[in-house]
């Protein structure tokens, strides 16, 4: 199993961690729309990823 680096909450299911929108932009050369992301877990609300996912634009 999981565990949350800083509580040792169990993360075994989708709803034990929270996907936080940080800021979308629209940038670069072909003007993708590129959203921030942080994921945290539900138990203590500690950061335990990140990341990007673009899109069209």
């Amino acid at each position: 199993m999981v565990h949350c680096p800083e509580c040792e909450h169990e993360i075994s299911e989708e709803s034990d961690v929270e996907f936080k929108d940080l800021d979308a932009k629209i940038e670069g050369l072909f003007r993708s729309s590129k959203r921030f992301y942080v994921v945290a877990c539900n138990n203590c609300g500690v950061a335990i990823g990140s990341g990007v996912a673009g899109g069209g634009g």
